[in-house]
């Protein structure tokens, strides 16, 4: 009777339960690639940016938005997706929260290259394992998001390895915080945003571009650029547009076919990444704070992760049950 009756369903254009879950599977899947694509191009950038140490940072910085720019445009172009730019900041709020993601995406950006170009990836990977559990403070404090026990465990331990940091080595690792601040403050702002992450971003680093344009000719005037030198230095330069596109995009592409939870289970992927560049790849030091502070980051991580897997199943059990009586939630 399955062949006869799948005969008639792809007949009168229906699918069968397993070639629905085939079709989801597969979505599925290409989510999952597109993220660990994303992710892989985020944790190996240190490797690019370690190769531009001899271009400071703000120069590294205005090429990263000039060039970023012209990619995202020539992408909305061909969507015929440009007006979305204008509509996205068609308003004094929509503007001013534009402005203000720009200035923390600017703050960020600027952050994560110096650090890199000095020496201190073993920071920045530490930034980014923090800012999933900053995001949760900042769900509570601003959205009244209510945090299981689990997730406050996260969170006190996070804060016992921000101490160790501070107090063993006796330098506060404030690159770690900055990054995880402007980017939790980042993500709070982008979730006030009515429009996708290419048109948002987009948007941000066309405000930004005239200043980029203005450092790179006070650069020049004063004898420092060294675009227009040497072609290795010139093409790395460039390729600062596709290795900050080409991540959002895949990004973009997962976000639409994968559930909140994945996706932040999935973007651990990049503080490995650059931890394991910073100890493997560029033999920055790693003493035993470090190890112990890290080990609790990762020991919390483990936690929130575990507490955001349950919340999603109780979820979809709760919509399985609901669905099942005939009442909606």
């Amino acid at each position: 009777m399955a062949g006869p009756f799948c005969l008639l369903a792809g007949r009168f254009g229906f699918t069968t339960l397993s070639e629905r879950g085939s079709v989801m599977m597969s979505e599925r899947a290409k989510g999952v690639a597109a993220m660990i694509g994303a992710c892989s191009i985020w944790g190996l950038s240190p490797i690019y940016y370690k190769l531009l140490s001899h271009v400071s940072a703000l120069e590294v910085l205005s090429h990263r938005m000039i060039w970023s720019l012209v990619i995202f445009a020539m992408l909305l172009a061909l969507q015929g997706r440009l007006r979305e730019i204008a509509r996205s900041m068609n308003t004094m709020r929509s503007f001013g929260l534009v402005v203000v993601a720009a200035l923390m995406i600017a703050a960020n950006w600027t952050l994560f290259i110096w650090s890199v170009q000095t020496g201190q990836t073993t920071q920045t990977s530490l930034g980014y394992y923090i800012y999933p559990l900053v995001a949760v403070v900042i769900g509570r404090l601003i959205f009244g998001e209510q945090l299981t026990a689990l997730q406050w465990l996260a969170v006190a331990m996070a804060t016992v390895a921000v101490a160790l940091l501070t107090f063993g080595p006796g330098v506060a690792p404030w690159i770690a915080l900055t990054l995880a601040a402007t980017f939790g403050v980042y993500g709070l702002i982008k979730k006030q945003l009515n429009v996708g992450p290419v048109v948002s971003v987009t948007g941000e680093v066309l405000l930004l571009t005239p200043f980029a344009v203005i450092i790179l000719l006070q650069t020049y005037h004063n004898g420092g650029a060294v675009f227009g030198g040497d072609l290795q230095t010139m093409v790395l330069l460039v390729f600062a547009g596709p290795i900050t596109a080409s991540p959002l995009i895949l990004f973009s592409y997962a976000a639409r076919r994968l559930a909140m939870t994945s996706l932040g289970l999935l973007q651990y992927i990049n503080p490995t990444l650059q931890f394991a560049c910073a100890v493997f790849v560029f033999s920055e030091p790693f003493g035993l704070w470090h190890l112990i502070a890290f080990s609790l980051i990762w020991s919390a991580l483990a936690l929130y992760s575990a507490a955001s897997l349950r919340l999603e199943s109780t979820r979809r059990k709760a919509a399985r049950a609901a669905e099942a009586s005939g009442t909606t939630i």
